[in-house]
């Protein structure tokens, strides 16, 4: 099966920056989309032979999630168990083998102003895949909003400490894999630096590459040894993100 997930910062705008194409081209199984920021019923996007799921965010503009479908799901939930559900950030599709978890994860902000927040959510997170992973296996996909090691960003001592490199969302992310947990893309590249998601819109920094790996599929480890391929679409544009891809037999 083929999964792609890609933070469209505004489904709406990347629409007309040529998403049609890639999304057809792409012809995955699944994919699924992060920070919308659109109410359901504002894109112009039916994809033919797709189911579609959006969860928005209450705040208009803001957040939110969308998962298009081949393959109707045996059941379809948003937020963790009822909470976490006013942000639009977490779509979990249901099937007869696996969990498809599409997620948008908070940003911690300039200053750490809401890292609080974050490790809320991460905790609950985490139970909620290991709950998850008990009845049958999970691929966790989506915006994580953190870059786990220094390989994963390109200038790692200037962003210690910073929203995304801290020592506690790396730590959550450390959490998260001791749980049972691979990130796909690290563990078939173990070594390749150079490789990012993200680049701020400022400084020319997609032209210099100063980007971030912050964009990931993480599955349950027993599933790991079923990864055929996980990629990162540098060449498509669209967004201050670029899609990932994993490609695993279920």
């Amino acid at each position: 099966m083929k999964f792609i997930s890609w933070n469209v910062n505004g489904f709406r705008a990347c629409l007309g920056k040529g998403f049609e194409d890639y999304f057809k081209g792409a012809d995955a199984d699944i994919f699924c989309l992060q920070e919308t920021k659109m109410q359901p019923g504002q894109a112009d996007f039916d994809p033919e032979g797709y189911v579609s799921y959006y969860h928005s965010a209450q705040k208009k503009g803001y957040s939110g999630t969308a998962v298009f479908a081949k393959k109707e799901p045996l059941s379809v939930a948003y937020g963790l168990n009822g909470s976490h559900t006013d942000e639009g950030r977490v779509i979990t599709c249901e099937y007869e083998n696996f969990y498809f978890v599409c997620c948008y994860v908070p940003n911690a902000q300039n200053g750490l102003k809401r890292i609080e927040y974050r490790m809320e959510f991460e905790d609950d997170m985490r139970a909620y895949l290991s709950e998850l992973d008990k009845k049958k296996p999970v691929v966790y996909c989506g915006d994580l909003n953190v870059a786990h090691n220094e390989i994963d960003l390109k200038n790692a001592k200037a962003n210690v400490g910073n929203a995304g490199f801290s020592d506690e969302e790396r730590g959550k992310m450390t959490e998260l894999l001791e749980a049972g947990f691979a990130d796909t893309f690290r563990r078939l590249n173990p070594d390749l630096a150079g490789v990012y998601s993200w680049w701020s819109y400022r400084f020319n920094a997609r032209a210099n590459n100063a980007g971030w790996r912050i964009d990931y599929f993480i599955v349950s480890e027993r599933i790991m040894d079923r990864v055929k391929a996980s990629e990162i679409h540098t060449e498509i544009t669209g967004s201050d993100h670029c899609p990932v891809m994993l490609d695993i037999d279920l």
